[in-house]
């Protein structure tokens, strides 16, 4: 049986089962639709919550951007779990407590004003949206693979297939087929990597794997793939990060974006009381820890095995001829995702560090001009190497059939769960709460099917030119989360000072100095070829210092901006009513919520 055949079952099977769940938990009404009806299990919901929380960006592209990076980009692993913890410890319990459906609910009600609801409600959608880039940027890539389509219809597919499960099925739906999706992501990520750390280090625990000994050269991984990567003139692997603020940033960015997204957030309404909502967050702790540990590992030994593959004498012997190419390279060129270019007319694959603008890439420079070469001619996309580790690794069939269910099932879980709160935004708060009180639960229900497919149209569109590769992309989305939506959270829950007027000029100030600071380096609207400076790190807010803050890192600097200009506006304000204050320290007691309301 051929791959792609094997890929079909796989990819087919379990996308069947998502649609099957989806028809069968179909939403009868806007509370179905929005949380569930309010009574699903805590181990489930921790499940559910985890599929949420590993997307694309950590199911394919995280690991893919550390085995580029090595510890620089390990931020990103660091900052998506400390977050979680912040979310689950500082704000999920209060939230739930308070008993609404949506984050904008939240900010409405807390800060007594029609106006915090609507900001809230844009910054919602412009982080979602962007967060769903993303996922639908890496979806795209595993459809093309697994398909082998061209990378703009694995797009177009992914498309398809969400509408058809989360429109229809809305929080009822996703829910349960997240549970599905949980298994089947968690097993396509394990399995390959105990296989890959037992051939190379002869060790079945991956995390355990990373710090053994390479069984070929009988060093111990790490270094011998930092021997091999600094043979090619990149930076060591483990090497240390010369610009600490920018890396202490873009981790806090990640953070604090993370306890403010509203498609996290919004799953701790769907349980039935204050307790399980505790229980959910650590639940999905465990869940989430499954993967994360082992993502380094994944990271480590995909960049060891390409680079093997590309120089299997050794990086400094020659590099296989492009006719010697292996199958798994020439499928993945099919999507363009890999590209090779010959520049020096040898017929051979050079893959080295030529960055002139890299202090290591200029020492190499003479180097490489002794061997001939004339450029690295080898491009490869940093959301393709976790997807292609097994076949790298000459893994069997149904290994690799395996992967594809699970990449796909990490894309489609996420970005399902930004569409609703997309779309609860949208039909809840923006039409229900300000436009048409009084419109029908059936209407309501009715917008939010249309908003959420609006959404896929716009994410389907822009991930068609993403403004990064898959994790960076979300990470754009953290930091916009970060700016505008986590300190409206915290100071409405542990500050009774802070009134409607402080709130509303906080999340504009945080959001708009981000999202300009963003659009500056990478293109108004994310559009190619509209950014006002070359994204590098000269260019960059203090980079003539050597401290450079990146747009990815800007979200904790709106973060700062946000909480100074609401304390600022609001002391120089009228206190909240005391009706707001008292509010507020009842929510600080996360004790005896009800049923979660708000129509």
């Amino acid at each position: 049986m051929s791959q792609f055949a094997i890929n079909l079952i796989f990819v087919g099977a379990s996308f069947a089962l998502y649609i099957g769940i989806a028809i069968w938990a179909r939403a009868g009404s806007t509370k179905e639709f929005y949380v569930a009806g309010g009574g699903v299990n805590p181990v489930m919901n921790g499940m559910a919550t985890a599929a949420d929380w590993m997307s694309a960006a950590s199911f394919i592209s995280m690991a893919g951007l550390i085995a580029a990076g090595g510890y620089a980009n390990s931020s990103f692993l660091m900052g998506w779990t400390g977050g979680y913890v912040l979310l689950a410890m500082l704000l999920a319990p209060y939230l739930r407590k308070f008993g609404k459906f949506t984050v904008p609910d939240f900010i409405g009600d807390r800060f007594y004003s029609t106006g915090a609801r609507l900001v809230a409600v844009a910054c919602l959608i412009i982080a979602s949206v962007t967060y769903v880039i993303g996922q639908m940027t890496g979806a795209g890539v595993a459809f093309s693979r697994f398909l082998e389509v061209e990378n703009d219809t694995g797009l177009m597919i992914a498309a398809v297939v969400v509408f058809m499960y989360a429109v229809m099925g809305g929080m009822k739906g996703i829910t349960y087929t997240q549970v599905a999706q949980y298994v089947v992501l968690i097993i396509a990520y394990t399995i390959p990597a105990v296989f890959i750390s037992m051939q190379l280090t002869g060790n079945p625990i991956p995390p355990l794997g990373l710090f053994s000994t390479h069984t070929e050269s009988g060093l111990p991984l790490l270094q011998k793939l930092d021997e091999v990567v600094r043979d090619l003139g990149f930076q060591d692997y483990t090497a240390d990060v010369d610009n600490k603020l920018n890396m202490v940033l873009f981790t806090l960015s990640l953070m604090i974006g993370t306890a403010g997204l509203p498609h996290v957030i919004i799953r701790f309404f769907t349980v039935p009381k204050v307790a399980d909502a505790r229980w959910s967050a650590g639940w999905a702790l465990v869940f989430i820890a499954l993967l994360y540990l082992t993502a380094p590992a994944v990271a480590s030994m995909a960049r060891l095995n390409l680079m093997t593959t590309i120089y299997p004498d050794g990086p400094t012997a020659e590099a296989i001829h492009y006719s010697e190419r292996p199958d798994w390279m020439r499928t993945w060129e099919n999507t363009g995702l890999i590209r090779f270019d010959d520049k020096n007319g040898d017929g051979r694959i050079q893959m080295y560090n030529d960055n002139l603008s890299d202090p290591k890439g200029q020492e190499f420079a003479a180097t490489a001009a002794e061997r001939g070469w004339a450029g690295n001619e080898l491009t490869v996309n940093n959301d393709i190497l976790v997807l292609a580790n097994p076949e790298i690794a000459n893994l069997p069939g149904w290994v690799i059939g395996l992967i594809a269910a699970g990449g796909l099932a990490a894309a489609l879980s996420t970005a399902a769960g930004l569409l609703l709160a997309i779309s609860s935004a949208i039909s809840h708060d923006l039409i229900k709460g300000s436009i048409n009180p009084n419109i029908s639960d059936k209407g309501e229900l009715m917008a939010a099917r249309i908003s959420m497919g609006v959404a896929i149209v716009v994410a389907t569109w822009l991930g068609l030119n993403p403004p990064g590769f898959a994790a960076q992309t979300v990470a754009l989305a953290f930091g916009i989360a970060a700016a505008s939506i986590f300190p409206a959270l915290m100071m409405g829950i542990f500050s009774k000072r802070i009134n409607s007027k402080g709130a509303i000029a906080g999340m504009l100030a945080g959001l708009i100095s981000t999202v300009v600071y963003i659009f500056l380096y990478l293109g108004w609207l994310f559009i190619p070829g509209t950014n006002t400076f070359e994204n590098i790190p000269q260019n960059w807010l203090l980079g003539s210092f050597g401290y450079g803050i990146s747009p990815l890192s800007f979200g904790a600097v709106g973060a700062m901006i946000n909480f100074g200009v609401a304390f600022l506006v609001s002391g120089l304000t009228e206190e909240p009513p005391q009706e707001i204050q008292d509010l507020v320290e009842s929510v600080r007691f996360p004790r005896g919520a009800g049923e979660a309301t708000g129509h």
